[in-house]
């Protein structure tokens, strides 16, 4: 092998790492907006959420998939 060939190879790899490093930086995530007015009294669906309504001791019917 030539020294030309062994300075591309070496070149190629270190470029290859110094990606792969780079892709697996942290980055910083957006600060989440929550809206700013005062909080809803009496708003909240208490009891409307379908969890829990099915009749005990009965389990879901099956699952089917149509492909």
């Amino acid at each position: 092998m030539t020294v030309k060939k062994i300075v591309f190879v070496v070149g190629a790899t270190l470029a290859l790492v110094t990606v792969a490093n780079a892709a697996d930086l942290p980055r910083r995530q957006p600060v989440p907006v929550y809206p700013q007015g005062p909080a809803p009294i009496g708003k909240m669906p208490i009891g409307k959420s379908p969890v829990g309504k099915a009749p005990i001791g009965k389990a879901p019917g099956p699952v089917v998939s149509r492909y």
